[in-house]
């Protein structure tokens, strides 16, 4: 492929995991084949925890790291139109969110009976770009009226836990995966990218 023939996709995906929540895990799968459909390219973001404090605020600043790096470099390779996708741990990166304007994408925030709770809180509130919630009633870090407070975009999933799984077969956990898929792409072609599809 010669240079005159290669395009630079205008769209990109900050892919930013959970502790132990992968970038290639069901949940943020999905999302990152929905946003490739919509001819954005995707940085996943990848870090390793040990079993230290997990709201130390050393972890934070590594999270604000290293998602600030990855906007920075999907903007320098030439995407102008940057959201992203966090799972947990990687809404923490709510600060790079509210600081860039870019719009995301929250998986089980923290907003609730976590010490990183306020911050994540304030984040949002700062925000002024467009971000959608999702989460279940069986989270502990979860706030489903709050939420709500902060976005007209939510998914609250009935009895759903951190991992948005729900009790019963399978199946039924497997059904909110596509609940959850279908508000995504929703949030994108209605919010994010107008038009995309």
């Amino acid at each position: 492929m010669t240079d005159e023939n290669y395009e630079t996709p205008i769209r990109a995906a900050v892919i930013a995991p959970g502790r132990i929540y992968g970038p290639g895990t069901s949940l943020l799968m999905f999302n990152r084949e929905a946003v490739a459909r919509r001819g954005a390219f995707m940085y996943p973001v990848e870090w390793e925890l040990g079993t230290g404090d997990l709201f130390a605020d050393d972890v934070d600043d590594m999270i604000t790291e290293r998602v600030t790096a990855a906007v920075r470099a999907v903007a320098s390779a030439g995407a102008s139109e940057t959201v992203i996708i966090a799972k947990s741990l990687g809404t923490r990166a709510a600060p790079v969110a509210a600081e860039y304007n870019l719009p995301a994408i929250w998986f089980t925030p923290f907003l609730a009976s976590a010490p990183v709770a306020e911050k994540t809180i304030e984040a949002l509130r700062r925000s002024t770009a467009p971000f959608l919630l999702v989460g279940g009633t069986a989270d502990e870090f979860w706030d489903g009226d709050l939420a709500r407070s902060l976005t007209p975009h939510v998914l609250e999933i009935e009895n759903a836990d951190h991992s948005m799984f729900v009790p019963g077969p399978l199946r039924d956990s497997a059904a909110v995966l596509g609940e959850v898929a279908t508000a995504v792409e929703r949030f994108l072609d209605d919010v994010v990218w107008p038009g995309s599809r």
